[in-house]
């Protein structure tokens, strides 16, 4: 079974409510922390976490989704579609 982390956004306006990030995937390549650094972080795994769903607009938010060579990062929006990856 996948290591799959959620987080729950609550930025007021923003259309994407949680965000999902499949640790599997992710091979520490920081661009997600590059395009968003408030939102990112690696842990002692070296695998990235939320440090603040709520930091950045969605735009940065997708922007730094896009970034991941891996596609381990994935958003959706309340009733439950996912936003990125499409």
């Amino acid at each position: 079974m996948a290591d799959i982390r959620e987080y729950t956004r609550t930025r007021e306006g923003s259309t994407i409510t949680k965000i999902a990030v499949n640790r599997d995937l992710c091979i520490a390549a920081i661009s997600c922390i590059a395009a968003a650094p408030d939102t990112w972080e690696l842990d002692g795994k070296t695998k990235i976490v939320v440090t603040d769903a709520n930091s950045v607009d969605d735009a940065t938010l997708i922007a730094s989704a896009e970034a991941c060579p891996t596609k381990a990062i994935f958003l959706y929006s309340a009733d439950g579609t996912q936003v990125y990856p499409k």
